[in-house]
């Protein structure tokens, strides 16, 4: 596979370390596990966003470039693109470096948008609120 190039975009949101219970027979990381990060890092420039509390209800364009392995440090960034009435949709970036290796450069593994709702005590959508 090759490596995506660029910068990661966005600010940092994340950064955890993948480990032997996080993969399938074949040694990789799930993806169910990146995706679960990256949901939970891209709820925080939602919140911010929402003025409060959010769900998320969508997930578009997932892309999966590179496989991760065992001990690998992964972090995520996540930029706002968009509101709504009562939605957000941000853009999440998971990238990995090999902790091994001090000198080892981050690599693009997987980016997608999300979509987040707005929800109030009840749980059901709300405006967001114009300070946020």
């Amino acid at each position: 596979m090759s490596e995506p190039q660029g910068e990661p975009r966005g600010r940092l949101v994340g950064r955890v370390i993948a480990m032997p219970a996080d993969t399938n027979p074949e040694g990789d990381i799930f993806g169910g596990w990146l995706l679960a990060h990256m949901d939970l890092a891209g709820a925080t420039p939602a919140f911010e966003a929402a003025g409060g509390r959010c769900v998320t209800v969508a997930v578009d364009a997932m892309v999966f470039h590179e496989p991760v392995a065992v001990g690998d440090e992964v972090t995520i960034y996540a930029s706002l693109l968009t509101t709504g009435r009562t939605s957000i949709r941000v853009h999440v970036e998971a990238w990995k470096r090999a902790r091994n290796d001090p000198r080892a450069q981050e690599v693009r593994v997987t980016e997608g948008v999300f979509t987040y709702v707005a929800i109030g005590d009840d749980r059901r959508p709300r405006p967001l609120t114009p300070e946020a």
